[in-house]
């Protein structure tokens, strides 16, 4: 992982919190989220303007505080913001992949 973020120190000391929170997401329905994802958010998002003093507490406390509807907002968002992997394929290429396939009668 690449230390961008000023609280990406944390990253280690914050993984249970992490894992705990993503656990959490399954638990209610909410699909397999992986921690960096979580951390994303959280950098993106939450911590947009980090606070020169923080303390772990504070940081664990975010984490542990994620909202799943602002997180699947967030994670919406940016699949939509995603490049377009059939913009890059050339229309044979397309149309091969379109092309139905002849072993579902079977």
């Amino acid at each position: 992982m690449d230390k961008i973020h000023p609280y990406d120190d944390y990253w280690e000391q914050l993984q249970p919190a992490l894992k705990s929170k993503a656990e959490e997401l399954l638990l209610i329905g909410y699909g397999k989220v992986e921690a960096q994802e979580l951390w994303n958010y959280l950098t993106r998002k939450k911590w947009k303007k980090p606070k020169t003093e923080v303390h772990l507490h504070e940081l664990v406390s975010d984490v542990l505080s994620i909202k799943a509807g602002d997180y699947m907002n967030y994670a919406t968002i940016e699949a939509f913001k995603s490049p377009n992997w059939f913009a890059e394929l050339n229309s044979d290429e397309l149309q091969e992949l379109l092309k139905p396939n002849d072993k579902t009668n079977d």
